[in-house]
């Protein structure tokens, strides 16, 4: 294979550790933690997503990271020129299709998603969806209707979704030092800044000790084997890894940068905006008589009843739909620089061109995934399944777990393990034999464990 054409890294170590970070905190630290932390059992199901972090997520984040800085590429040609160096099977190449191809399925559905925090971040702030009543039953309908509305409404989600994807496009068509380096040096910190004012608002205003006991007080009879396997895939979702989106960053990473350390911080972090969110939300449920166990329904249809509630609610509110907005704005623009990096690598240039044009087909296949809430709501021809539902079952419940196995084959059994561990240096010789056993065998397990499970 030809040698790379160019090597593009991050302008630091701290850069690139704020721009993994970005991608790896995202709407599955905020919306998806909560309610799952919610339905099974608080303090039980925080304990094991905590240790999932340690034992399966850091490993395979490592071997993305691995991967991709001695690639120098995205997934696809990392692969190919991996087969030449280290004598892999020119197949895996088509591994890193199939990782690039479920990034942009992803990519067409989360836009939706991620179109909703725009929508409620102006209509909470302006006070368009209030209630007047104070009454918890009919504020909770009135809630229910408001989020039926916007679903009922192609309209207002289209809206939601331009916005979301334009500013994604903007910031990617910009490059790494213009869009990608320049973006986190501000998301991120305000990100954080809002969650931690968040919390000290819960804190000083709402039930903050109770959120404290349910969070951090595991009721061991609870964790059983259902607990753990969501826990873990949580880790494994909310990090982001198997798909080649942290390999991509990973190509960018300075020679300076420690592998495994870094994989640690970042891993950390995702933990912590995850307990931060925790901290933040649960304060008001339990606060305002709430129920955690909600389910998904809990951001936008349990907690906008709080909101009404509360004093300055619609500040409070529309803040925290700015902290959605943001968080999955950072894991956007790694998705979708994953596929352009690859693109861009391969025509020698044309980034901007190159990234109108994959926003395009964002927005044409996306399309289908929003009709799935109103007037394609019947139609269900995937196995009962309506297109927005079958493109998240396929990718997050199917194709992500094979992929993350197959990313631990490649790192563990694949490549050559002496130029392995030549990258991962400076690492003693016990911690690596540590890392090679988790990623060999207990990453792949658990991840086999999670596709079995989700068939």
């Amino acid at each position: 294979m030809e040698a790379p054409k160019k090597s593009i890294t991050w302008s630091s170590h701290y850069l690139f550790i704020l721009a993994s970070i970005g991608s790896s905190v995202g709407l599955s630290n905020i919306w998806k933690f909560t309610y799952l932390a919610g339905e099974n059992g608080g303090g039980a199901f925080v304990l094991v997503y905590l240790l999932s972090l340690l034992l399966m997520g850091i490993p395979v984040l490592a071997a993305e990271f691995l991967i991709g800085r001695r690639g120098r590429t995205g997934m696809v040609n990392s692969l190919s020129l991996l087969s030449d160096t280290d004598g892999i099977s020119k197949s895996w190449t088509w591994f890193g299709w199939t990782g690039m191809t479920t990034v942009f399925l992803v990519l067409t559905f989360y836009c939706v998603i991620a179109g909703w925090t725009v929508d409620y971040f102006f209509t909470t702030l302006f006070g368009l969806g209030e209630s007047s009543s104070r009454n918890q039953i009919e504020a909770g309908e009135a809630s229910r209707a408001r989020f039926n509305e916007l679903l009922n409404s192609p309209l207002r989600m289209s809206v939601g979704q331009v916005i979301f994807l334009g500013a994604t496009i903007w910031i990617v068509a910009m490059g790494i030092k213009k869009g990608l380096e320049s973006s986190v040096k501000w998301m991120m910190p305000l990100l954080f800044g809002i969650l931690i004012a968040l919390v000290v608002y819960s804190a000083v205003t709402a039930d903050f000790s109770a959120a404290v006991r349910f969070l951090f007080t595991p009721d061991f009879e609870k964790i059983n084997q259902e607990v753990i396997l969501k826990a873990f895939g949580q880790a494994f979702f909310s990090l982001g890894i198997g798909v080649g989106v942290m390999l991509t960053y990973g190509a960018y990473m300075p020679e300076k940068s420690s592998i495994l350390p870094s994989a640690m911080i970042i891993a950390f972090s995702d933990g912590l905006a995850s307990i931060l969110a925790g901290l933040a939300i649960f304060p008001i449920v339990f606060g305002y008589g709430l129920s955690p166990a909600e389910g998904p329904g809990l951001i936008f249809t349990t907690l906008p009843v709080a909101f009404i509630s509360m004093p300055a609610g619609n500040v409070v509110g529309s803040l925290f739909f700015l902290l959605l907005f943001i968080a999955a704005l950072t894991s956007s623009i790694s998705l979708l620089e994953s596929i352009i990096g690859h693109l861009e690598f391969k025509s020698g240039g044309y980034r901007k061109r190159i990234t109108i044009i994959a926003g395009i087909l964002l927005w044409i296949i996306g399309i289908p995934s929003i009709l799935s809430f109103n007037l394609l709501a019947d139609w269900k021809p995937f196995f009962g399944k309506n297109f927005f539902d079958a493109l998240d079952y396929l990718s997050s419940n199917l194709v992500m777990p094979i992929c993350g196995i197959l990313m631990a084959v490649v790192a563990g059994w694949a490549l050559n393990q002496q130029a392995n561990r030549n990258e991962m240096q400076p690492i003693s010789n016990g911690l690596y034999n540590l890392w090679l056993f988790l990623i060999r065998y207990f990453a792949p397990f658990i991840l086999a464990m999670l596709f079995i499970t989700n068939l």
